[in-house]
């Protein structure tokens, strides 16, 4: 079952040129229960397409054409007093910087208490034993003593895990998981992606993992769409994607992932276009190895490559 649709999803900029067009609709489904992978190259939307379905987008962003249903509400629809009801109570946000996304002033407890009070109406030992629960569930150790540590007090990885205590607190279904392990070491890593895993299957927790880093999705994610400057260019279950990945774009990313110690790493030629930069046909076209006649003058199509596996590209039609 579907719990959110973001539906033909296109955003622009204000800039001192005018708007310039920063997502070109943008198509996506999240299941209940499962975790979709958004992935590609920093700058190519990724977060941006995020804090659309919160509408948490800087006052230069514009939001021109789309739908994001959820629960079968068109999000961007709603108005303000709407939304916040829902941020951090239905759809909860895991920020990329834990060092900065707690404030320093409060107790780790103080800090939980507050979201568990505005979005669960529960008060004293009621909120207090809420607050324990949840971070037990994200398994910090000593977590009664821990509850009245300062966010200094914790290492990279325990911030992220009291920032996930926030959001299981308040029972959201969808986690929006943007880059979660941000300049955390590599073991902390796989233990906040292996946390990520669990809630999915005891709570039935829906995640949406925005990453550039195809190397942390391939176990965690039932699904993966692929971005490029603006654009879905790929989408597939997981392991249909790194079975037979069909995309140019989608290729150059799986080749330039590390596989044996020594060994040179492919490159993807050239740079992401900006935001200023106005690109005809396929947006890859410019990097692109297999690039013929239609990639620079039109705007590919989504082939079917198999169930539930879709690709932009006009090689599929040569």
């Amino acid at each position: 079952m579907k719990i959110l649709e973001v539906k033909n999803l296109n955003l622009s900029f204000k800039t001192e040129n005018g708007f310039r067009q920063a997502l070109f609709d943008v198509n996506f489904d999240l299941e209940k229960g499962k975790t979709l992978a958004l992935v590609g190259e920093s700058g190519c939307g990724k977060s941006i397409s995020a804090m659309s379905i919160l509408k948490l987008l800087p006052k230069t962003a514009k939001i021109t054409a789309g739908e994001i249903i959820f629960n079968s509400q068109n999000l961007l629809t709603l108005p303000e007093k709407e939304m916040q009801n829902i941020r951090g109570a239905k759809i909860a946000l895991i920020p990329q910087d834990p060092m900065t996304s707690l404030n320093p002033l409060y107790t780790i407890e103080n800090q939980l208490l507050e979201v568990i009070k505005i979005h669960q109406q529960l008060q004293g030992d009621d909120a207090k034993r809420k607050a324990l629960e949840a971070l037990e569930m994200v398994q910090i150790p000593c977590a009664k003593e821990r509850l009245k540590s300062y966010p200094h007090e914790f290492s990279g990885g325990m911030k992220q895990r009291a920032i996930i205590a926030m959001a299981l607190a308040c029972k959201a279904e969808i986690l929006i998981a943007d880059e979660p392990t941000t300049a955390l070491d590599v073991t902390i890593q796989a233990q906040i992606m292996n946390l990520l895993s669990d809630i999915k299957s005891q709570m039935g927790t829906s995640i949406l993992l925005i990453t550039h880093d195809l190397g942390l999705v391939g176990e965690s994610s039932d699904e993966i769409a692929v971005m490029y400057a603006g654009r879905i260019v790929e989408k597939a279950q997981a392991k249909d994607f790194f079975d037979n990945p069909n995309h140019p774009y989608s290729k150059a990313l799986l080749n330039s992932m590390p596989a044996k110690r020594g060994e040179t790493l492919e490159t993807i030629q050239g740079q992401p276009p900006t935001i200023h930069q106005d690109i005809s046909g396929c947006r890859f076209h410019p990097r692109c190895s297999y690039c013929f006649e239609p990639c620079s003058k039109s705007v590919p199509e989504n082939y079917v490559i198999s169930e539930n596996h879709i690709s932009a590209c006009f090689l599929n039609n040569k």
